[in-house]
């Protein structure tokens, strides 16, 4: 890692701005931001920014949808000032950079989509603890640079470099607050199982982001179970509302387990697969429940699927993080958008230099 900024390495255009103009007024005029103020990108920054990685500023990091237009470490490391990060974070940015513009992710979709849902960054791997990221209280919520920064970096260049703004590509109906950023780590010295990284296949020694498509996470509460079994029972229960009681088999779920929940889990012996495949159980549901009409409800099902079994998430549908504060017993759901190749699959990406 170099410490000394260079700006004669740098190749993106330059902005003059004149005497008497507003430095944020100016970025608002010119569509820069994502409605809030945003750091001044001079060559100074920029270059300073790019210390945080070995990377050449001129090498491609992706192709950014929608406009489909080449990103280059330094654009990325432009929009990472922009967002108000560190250098040390810029590993981390690029990473998720590479994870949203692949066609697995589908950014394109997800943000074309009218629906809620934004990428959901979580982070694993010692690169969390380096940078001072917050898988703890308040997880995710505000208040850390690390986690407000890096999540806002991503959406950034996905707006500036790749043109995805609302009202234009952007066609969310409602949208939500994690469009500006949604980003945080996993707890992996708490939690009762293999980090989220590992159970995707990456080496517990690397550090990873993993992408979801995620709506605003929805708060799950149960304070009197204090077994696997019954809590299994309520987080099937909340998660039978995701995208609505009678959607099914199109649509991923996040679930954050808090410690206090986590607890009970790990005092019952169950591994993070054992609670995926209990939740899955708890998950295939009578076809008479789902039809349209049934329940009152004019949604659901065609009427020829009446007496089948149908699950309500796809297998490897339900993706499992420890994350939150030690008191409450309150997780989390975060609804996916469409999975598979109708729309989004989350993906992991090692962190480099």
């Amino acid at each position: 890692m170099t410490t000394d900024p260079d700006t004669t390495t740098l190749r993106a255009r330059r902005v003059d701005l004149g005497a008497s103009e507003d430095e944020a007024e100016a970025m608002f005029e010119r569509g820069w931001t994502d409605g809030l103020p945003v750091v001044p990108p001079t060559p100074e920054r920029v270059a300073r920014m790019l210390t945080g990685t070995t990377r050449a500023p001129d090498e491609i990091v992706a192709v950014v949808p929608p406009n489909l237009v080449e990103c280059s470490v330094e654009k990325v490391a432009i929009n990472a000032v922009l967002a108000g990060c560190r250098p040390e974070y810029l590993p981390v940015v690029l990473a998720a950079v590479e994870a949203a513009c692949t066609d697995t992710f589908n950014m394109h979709g997800l943000l074309a989509t009218t629906w809620f849902s934004a990428p959901v960054v979580v982070v694993n791997g010692p690169i969390t603890r380096a940078i001072g990221m917050n898988s703890g209280v308040n997880a995710l919520g505000q208040g850390n640079r690390a986690n407000a920064t890096v999540g806002r970096a991503l959406q950034l260049v996905v707006r500036n470099v790749g043109g995805g703004r609302p009202g234009e590509v952007d066609r969310a109906t409602l949208g939500q607050p994690g469009k500006y950023t949604f980003c945080f780590a996993e707890d992996e010295v708490g939690s009762p199982w293999e980090p989220l990284h590992v159970s995707r296949g990456c080496a517990p020694e690397e550090s990873a982001v993993t992408l979801f498509p995620g709506e605003s996470p929805r708060g799950l509460a149960d304070q009197l179970g204090r077994s696997a079994d019954h809590l299994a029972n309520s987080f099937a229960a909340a998660l039978r509302t995701v995208w609505g009681p009678k959607a099914v088999i199109a649509f991923d779920a996040l679930v954050v387990v808090s410690p206090e929940h986590a607890r009970v889990f790990r005092e019952s012996g169950w591994t993070r697969a054992r609670l995926v495949e209990e939740l899955d159980n708890r998950l295939q549901i009578p076809g008479a429940e789902l039809v349209r009409g049934a329940g009152g409800i004019a949604e659901g099902v065609d009427p020829s699927l009446r007496d089948t079994t149908i699950p309500k998430f796809p297998p490897g549908g339900l993706l499992v993080v420890h994350a939150g504060g030690g008191a409450g017993f309150f997780s989390a759901i975060v609804g996916g958008w469409a999975a598979g190749a109708m729309g989004s699959d989350p993906v992991t990406r090692v962190v480099g230099d």
